[in-house]
């Protein structure tokens, strides 16, 4: 009996260390996702005021939507 309750007490640690590395790698992809927010679209929209007819800021500005949206969309399956 003693080997079996240390295999139930080693799989136990095994799944919470699992769900704190899942829970740890959604947050840091939750955080990537803001700072390429942040960085790109909040940045490409400062340069739309200046000259709101380029098309490089335009793109700059959904891109960088679109890749915050995937990001974030991959954080959330993290957590499930």
């Amino acid at each position: 009996m003693g080997k079996w309750n240390e295999q139930q007490g080693l799989l136990k640690e095994r799944k919470e260390w699992e769900k704190s590395r899942k829970e740890n790698l959604g947050k840091f992809f939750y955080d990537l996702a803001k700072l390429t927010f942040a960085g790109v679209v909040i940045g490409g929209i400062i340069m739309l005021y200046g000259e709101p007819k380029m098309a490089t800021h335009w793109t700059r500005v959904v891109s960088g939507l679109l890749g915050t949206g995937m990001i974030a969309f991959f954080a959330n399956r993290m957590f499930k």
